[in-house]
């Protein structure tokens, strides 16, 4: 099975109202501006998500709003993996029944199974759907490094098709590039890190920056494969201040807090995510005006 996801996937975040309830209006319609402005797919309820604080009821009528908002214009990525296999096979199932177009499955948290029981909860999930699967490690929220060995083991499995390597070890990415098979490809999941991923073989990146400056991170991405290496890294330099204040504090505080300095309501954070602290937000919107968003 081959990956058809693209270069930019946004992981998006969750619009809540001022009750805190998710606001499908808002939802939709983000969906619809992430589409316009370079997004080749969204990656919805997973960690920019806020998928700890969301129900099962709430990410299924999540998947619906999102894939009946954009209408097949860009691939929809359910976050559905959890720390119970039993579990993310079911909402694996719900969520491809609603028509989504492929799985991002999280290493399971707080568990920390060993390299094995990680095998084995990725097969099991793969061996009941029909989907593509994105594999997502990223061991500064999970306990657990998803190793380069298994990765490629899991590689193997027909409907397995990319990992988005948040581990921030350039040294592991590359490993996988080199081992993976045809079709396999590797996601930067930091955007900080994307052009250094793309230099070792990588396919792209699971943005947040991409809520705000798509289009730019497109362009860097496409002149990269261009072969305009310095094109790539004048943009990757440009952008880089943007990447690191939008992860000052925990992700999604920042990037939700930017959306709606820029007019683009997503209400606050559940908790137990605070808000962005004055000091910060005035900081971020200095930094925002400096790029031209607000």
């Amino acid at each position: 099975m081959q990956n058809a996801f693209g270069s930019l996937l946004t992981a998006m975040v969750t619009p809540f109202d001022r009750q805190q309830r998710v606001n499908h209006e808002q939802v939709a319609k983000l969906a619809k501006q992430l589409t316009d402005r370079g997004s080749d797919g969204l990656v919805i309820t997973g960690t920019t998500g806020e998928s700890p604080t969301l129900s099962n009821e709430e990410k299924l009528r999540i998947y619906d709003t999102v894939v009946r908002a954009v209408k097949g214009k860009t691939k929809v990525i359910a976050g559905t993996g959890c720390n119970s296999t039993l579990s993310t096979i079911e909402t694996s199932k719900k969520a491809e029944e609603i028509g989504v177009d492929g799985l991002m499955l999280v290493v399971p948290y707080y568990n920390k199974p060993p390299q094995e029981g990680l095998y084995l909860h990725f097969k099991s999930v793969a061996e009941a759907v029909s989907l593509p699967i994105i594999l997502y490690n990223v061991p500064g929220r999970t306990a657990v490094n998803l190793s380069a060995a298994t990765t490629l083991k899991l590689a193997e499995i027909d409907n397995i098709v990319a990992v988005k390597e948040a581990s921030g070890n350039l040294e592991q990415v590359t490993y996988i590039c080199k081992g993976a098979p045809e079709g396999f490809d590797v996601y930067s999941g930091d955007d900080s890190l994307t052009l250094p991923v793309l230099s070792v073989g990588g396919k792209g990146v699971v943005s947040v920056a991409s809520h705000l400056v798509g289009l730019e991170m497109k362009a860097m991405i496409n002149s990269f494969f261009e072969g305009k290496i310095e094109a790539a890294v004048k943009k990757h330099q440009h952008l880089m201040p943007l990447f690191k204040a939008l992860f000052v504090i925990t992700n999604p505080i920042p990037v939700k807090a930017a959306l709606n300095i820029a007019g683009i309501d997503v209400g606050r954070t559940r908790l137990p995510l605070s808000d962005m602290p004055e000091s910060m937000a005035a900081e971020l919107l200095d930094l925002l005006k400096s790029y031209g968003i607000v």
